[in-house]
């Protein structure tokens, strides 16, 4: 059974956000998604090997209830909230997209060619690698994900939080325009 609905506007949407953030900073909480991933390592006992995962992983259970609600989320949202899989994007990012070699760019959310990556492959697992350990830096040397800076750090109004969404933005960039047309041309 599949319900049909459209995204909430922004007026309702954004002062929700607005409003999570702010009983999140007066409960003294901070949302991210690279915590999650310390947390889960210390909870599988990664601090017996590394020093920095021994940490009590149980004072942030309620960030790990919150991942697991945004995969249960995005489940729900995929495959009972979305009535039509097409993605409503410019004819010329299509255009520029199939240059590319992305033939069905716009017709669903995860195209083919950029998720069918042949992981027994030396490029599929150097790639996957190389992604992995460059986001693992990443969010480590930035002192957190895109996910909070972009959303805690700036409505915190925090320096660093946007000096790293800059970078994040830049790094971004340069992936699509630089690397990602070298690595997959």
């Amino acid at each position: 059974m599949e319900f049909i609905s459209q995204p909430w506007p922004w007026y309702v949407a954004g002062p929700l956000i607005s409003l999570t953030m702010f009983l999140m900073y007066y409960f003294g909480k901070r949302l991210g998604i690279s915590s999650n991933l310390e947390s889960t390592c210390a909870m599988l006992g990664a601090g017996k090997l590394v020093d920095y995962f021994k940490l009590d992983w149980k004072k942030s259970a309620w960030n790990l209830t919150f991942m697991i609600g945004l995969i249960i989320g995005g489940f729900i949202a995929m495959n009972y909230l979305t009535p039509d899989k097409t993605v409503a994007i410019s004819a010329q990012t299509i255009a520029d997209l199939n240059e590319l070699g992305f033939q069905n760019a716009g017709k669903t959310y995860m195209p083919e060619e950029l998720f069918n990556l042949n992981l027994i492959s030396v490029k599929g697992i150097s790639i996957l690698l190389i992604a992995g350990l460059l986001v693992g830096f990443g969010a480590r040397y930035a002192g957190g994900c895109t996910s909070g800076h972009a959303i805690v750090g700036l409505s915190m109004l925090e320096l660093p939080s946007l000096i790293a969404v800059i970078g994040f933005f830049i790094g971004g960039l340069t992936m699509t325009w630089f690397i990602y047309p070298l690595i997959f041309s």
